[in-house]
């Protein structure tokens, strides 16, 4: 028997007044928006618990779920892969994800990633609000992004923390290195995003249609050909920080899919790391932020570029 999906989707204060098949489609970006709306006519589509029509306005507070059928049988494994654990109790673990490694598993892609990992170390000790897919994963970052990620441990848990993200009230700092010399100390790009019109597997700044997506960004140290800054998340959408930064013409460094193809060191992908994570712990109320050290390629890659 297969198993379907569940994906769980927290409306914010820009969402308010869409239509549910444009809300489930920008947040789930694998379907278009035929295939949500096949979805929705099945059922499949629950707001706060209720089934709903394609034509249902997102009021403030809305929480969507979305069921996917899957097409072939879901059975993720737990995998004995160590774990960089910076803090674990009975609500979260914080985790500091090395480079090169998946979230979550996907078509094609189900085993290696933190969620075998995880699964591992906390057995049924996991959130279950987001499908077998992805359990106690509350936000993600790429696959070539390292740094601090955070997992939910129960339900409850993951309500808070996926609240406090729609409320873009969580800290969330990343270090980069950048093309070209930025001029301005800091700054802030705040442009929509959404899927690419000519290429959909990228994200691009469009004209209408996208989500809100804010980046602030601060130089730290001027490089020569290249620029190490630091840049805080105020939204989370997907390559947000790759799509703003080569938007306004800073590309990351070692990032040849919104960047240069060809790449002057030999890179595993974007120079890109989440150094800080910061969030109301859900049972305590205290507001807990955990700091994972530059990896030891961006530290010497930084060395190599003071030097040219």
């Amino acid at each position: 028997m297969q198993e379907n999906d569940m994906i769980t989707f927290a409306a914010e204060a820009d969402d308010v007044g869409k239509r549910i098949d444009v809300f489930a489609a920008e947040n789930y970006e694998e379907l278009s928006r035929s295939g949500i709306k096949k979805i929705i006519d099945a059922g499949g589509v629950l707001v706060n618990g209720k089934a709903v029509k394609a034509n249902y306005k997102i009021r403030s507070g809305d929480v969507a779920t979305l069921t996917v059928p899957q097409t072939e049988p879901l059975e993720i494994l737990p995998q004995d892969i160590p774990l960089d654990i910076l803090y674990e109790d009975d609500d979260v673990i914080v985790i500091n994800k090395p480079q090169g490694m998946v979230v979550h598993p996907a078509p094609g892609h189900y085993t290696d990633t933190l969620v075998n990992a995880l699964l591992y170390h906390c057995g049924d000790s996991l959130s279950g609000i987001n499908g077998v897919l992805r359990p106690g994963i509350v936000h993600r970052i790429d696959m070539d992004t390292s740094g601090v990620i955070m997992a939910a441990k129960n339900n409850n848990a993951h309500r808070s923390l996926a609240k406090q993200l729609a409320e873009h009230t969580i800290t969330r700092k990343y270090n980069a290195i950048v093309y070209n010399n930025i001029k301005e100390d800091e700054g802030t790009v705040d442009k929509p995003l959404g899927r690419n019109p000519q290429d959909r597997k990228k994200m691009a700044v469009v004209p209408s249609g996208g989500r809100r997506a804010v980046t602030h960004y601060r130089v730290i140290d001027r490089l020569g050909k290249f620029t190490y800054i630091e840049a805080q998340l105020e939204t989370g959408r997907t390559h947000q920080i790759r799509v703003h930064m080569t938007y306004i013409g800073h590309p990351l460094l070692g990032d040849s899919v919104y960047g240069p193809k060809k790449q002057p060191f030999n890179l595993k992908g974007q120079v890109l790391h989440a150094r800080v994570l910061g969030f109301i712990h859900p049972s305590t109320g205290e507001y807990m932020e955990f700091e994972s050290p530059l990896p030891d390629y961006f530290v010497k890659l930084l060395d190599r570029c003071r030097q040219i």
